[in-house]
């Protein structure tokens, strides 16, 4: 075992047993999705405590964990994280910024990425969502992405306005199985579509997929490294001969 991935278990252990001893909520940082398939792989040795994944908005790629006492349950919980919004003071002379501007310039505050969750840019707004606690810090000090000066606003996850852009892509496959929805998905053959599942860089709702032959629910979200990712919206019809008519929107 990894020693990281040891520590990230000892963690998680530890955090679990936080909460059930002491009865107190508990969180960790943000996960990324390897670190959230190291999560799952635990799970059995955890306490009996309830948890959630929460990363913001219903689509969040990275999560943070959070073990809850017994006297809160899903729905009166509030995960710890804040959003901050992003806006050039002028829009006019404002620079096409990309993700890894944002991320840089946080990176530059000297803020660890594990403090951090995911980075959105929606036309002339941006997201970033992090820790509640980090909010503050951030919202006061990251005044300007490259060149451009920008103006913050904390927000709750619940307040903020996106609708991420997909592109519908639909085909006919031998069977919902993994490797050939991934293909359809990403426009290659199953050939190329298997060192990325062999290479551990293929997710499903955040669980690292292990076969190529494993079978996609509608609705499923499935995250490739390098590649994107998708929701699998199911099977619209089937031919005479067998085969299966699906759809996926692909995330722009």
């Amino acid at each position: 075992m990894e020693k990281e991935e040891y520590l990230l278990k000892k963690r998680l252990l530890e955090l679990a047993e936080l909460c059930f001893q002491r009865d107190v909520p508990a969180h960790s940082d943000f996960l990324n999705l390897n670190e959230q398939t190291i999560f799952y792989s635990i799970i059995r040795e955890l306490p009996p405590v309830p948890y959630i994944l929460a990363g913001g908005f219903e689509l969040a790629e990275r999560k943070i964990v959070c073990f809850l006492p017994s006297y809160m349950d899903e729905s009166s919980f509030e995960p710890p994280v804040s959003c901050i919004r992003f806006t050039p003071l002028n829009a006019r002379f404002a620079e096409d910024l990309t993700h890894r501007d944002y991320l840089g310039s946080v990176m530059n505050l000297g803020i660890d990425r594990c403090k951090t969750g995911d980075i959105l840019l929606n036309d002339n707004e941006t997201y970033l969502f992090c820790l509640e606690d980090m909010a503050p810090y951030i919202a006061g000090e990251m005044t300007r992405v490259r060149h451009t000066s920008v103006k913050t606003e904390i927000c709750r996850p619940g307040e903020i306005s996106y609708t991420p852009r997909f592109e519908e892509i639909e085909g006919s496959v031998a069977s919902v199985r993994l490797d050939s929805v991934l293909a359809l998905a990403f426009r290659c053959s199953r050939s190329k579509i298997l060192p990325y599942i062999q290479g551990e860089r293929v997710f499903i709702n955040g669980k690292m997929a292990v076969s190529n032959s494993a079978s996609l629910k509608e609705g499923d979200i499935v995250s490739v490294r390098g590649l994107g990712r998708f929701r699998y919206t199911g099977v619209r019809s089937e031919t005479k001969k067998g085969r299966m008519f699906i759809s996926v929107q692909k995330y722009c």
